[in-house]
């Protein structure tokens, strides 16, 4: 039995050993409840929108046309819905960090 453990446990281990940072990143938002993100890809972030693309039946990236663009249709999601508000992209002139309540 012992045997059988270790091997489970050797099993989840390289699973999370695979797991790059930006795995990591897309998994702790979908448990946190996040189902979409606003953004625009860039060079800074592809592996990012690569672990959505794998994730896309769990949590939906909208791609937007200017920084500004996503942190304002976050914000606009936040207030609609209640729930987290969530955007990314590379920086530019409308990465901005906005926070209201």
């Amino acid at each position: 039995m012992g045997a059988v453990c270790a091997a489970l446990s050797l099993r989840k281990d390289s699973a999370i050993a695979s797991m790059t940072a930006d795995d990591v990143l897309v998994q702790t938002l979908i448990e946190w409840g996040v189902d979409t993100i606003f953004g625009i890809p860039g060079d800074g972030i592809n592996g990012l929108i690569e672990s959505l693309r794998r994730r896309k039946d769990e949590i939906r990236f909208i791609q937007v046309r200017h920084e500004e663009a996503a942190a304002f249709a976050a914000c606009a999601y936040a207030k609609w819905t209640g729930r987290l508000g969530v955007c990314i992209a590379t920086s530019g002139p409308g990465g901005i960090l906005r926070r209201e309540a």
